[in-house]
């Protein structure tokens, strides 16, 4: 279901993946230097203490050339990284939809399309990291490019870190399962948020005999991740379009619930509603697992200045949010017994095809690494 590429596109994607891993790997560690140096002994001078928190280290570092460029060809990265992956699933827009509509068709059962959904204000009102329309812009009929787009442009700004599938994730989810709760046979299965579904196809392959669903808002990406998931034979896999605020099913009618990322690209008020319904529908005995951005608690305040870096400029306004929030706090709010409610760290399974890369250093949420919350019924 990928989209085909030609030889300038792949090296404009190449020169982007390692474009962005120079910026993470190398030039970040200026800013740091440049704070040390001149910006902290500057604020001193001006008010006589440090900056207190991490507002004010950004109020102080937004003055200094080298952050101003290293923010400025950050954005400048997300916004061709954009580029390239329109350019490329645009020219071939209609082959693509009728590729999916191809594949759609062999297991028509599994994609369930619902148009009385509506898009979220807290999703219709921005553009997600830039991508122009975010998840669910459509062009022509049953359009598939915005996902098309996601589904190219993500091993380039990940550096190829989630693996060629970009399902490190889901991957790393199933073995910690395997761990923790060895011999589970988990009958039903949940991905809140599952956009294309990078992430809940490995849970399909860990659990082949569980009925397994995965929703979002987003049209486009249902089409597209469907049709994947037929042409990688899993057409059993369900998509289905629903806003997880409001789930449609019932009561006590999922053993494993899971979200991967998705929980930072809501509001506050929604989170909570989300994960009412996720307590709802969860049975007796199951487990939910969200993997997320690490909590700002514990980390020094330059540390936080740094993530809160694609609040304001990477068009994700609820970031910094999710990073205060204690989610162990939220799952006790719901109903969830405190010795019941856990935090762990999942590791990105690549190793067996990208030994290279997954023998890099690990970074929560930038790497093949991810701060994780869930809590057992």
């Amino acid at each position: 279901m990928s989209p085909r590429a030609t030889h300038d596109e792949i090296a404009r994607f190449n020169f982007l993946a390692n474009f962005n891993k120079y910026m993470s790997n190398v030039v970040v560690s200026g800013n740091a230097v440049a704070y040390e140096r001149r910006v902290a002994p500057r604020w001193r001078a001006r008010h006589g203490v440090d900056p207190a928190n991490r507002r004010e280290i950004r109020a102080a570092m937004s003055e200094d050339p080298y952050y101003q460029m290293w923010s400025a060809l950050r954005r400048t990265g997300m916004e061709m990284r954009q580029q390239a992956g329109r350019s490329l699933v645009l020219r071939q827009i209609q082959a693509l939809r009728d590729r999916a509509r191809q594949l759609n068709a062999e297991c028509a059962a599994t994609l369930r399309l619902d148009d009385s959904i509506a898009i979220p204000r807290y999703q219709s009102e921005l553009d997600n990291h830039c991508m122009p329309g975010s998840y669910y812009a459509e062009y022509i009929e049953d359009d598939v490019s915005a996902a098309a787009n996601y589904d190219a442009g993500m091993f380039a700004t990940t550096t190829g870190l989630f693996g060629r599938y970009l399902d490190g994730a889901g991957r790393g989810a199933a073995q910690w399962l395997s761990r923790h709760r060895p011999g589970w046979r988990p009958r039903r299965i949940l991905e809140i948020g599952c956009g294309l579904g990078h992430n809940l196809l490995p849970l399909a392959r860990a659990y082949p005999d569980a009925e397994v669903i995965g929703v979002d808002v987003a049209a486009p990406m249902l089409r597209y991740g469907h049709a994947r998931a037929v042409g990688m034979g899993l057409g059993h896999v369900i998509f289905q379009q629903a806003n997880a605020e409001a789930l449609p099913f019932a009561d006590a009618s999922f053993d494993f619930i899971y979200s991967a990322m998705f929980l930072h690209e809501t509001s506050h008020a929604a989170l909570r509603n989300i994960l009412g319904e996720v307590r709802r529908v969860l049975a007796s005995g199951g487990l939910q697992l969200h993997l997320e951005q690490p909590p700002y608690r514990g980390m020094s305040d330059f540390e936080q200045f740094l993530r809160d870096w694609d609040c304001h400029y990477n068009n994700e306004p609820f970031w910094s949010a999710l990073h205060e929030t204690r989610l162990p706090a939220l799952l006790a709010e719901k109903g969830f017994a405190a010795t019941a409610i856990f935090e762990t760290e999942i590791h990105a399974v690549v190793e067996d095809e990208m030994p290279k890369v997954a023998a890099e250093v690990e970074d929560f949420g930038r790497g093949g690494l991810w701060y994780a919350c869930g809590a057992a019924a």
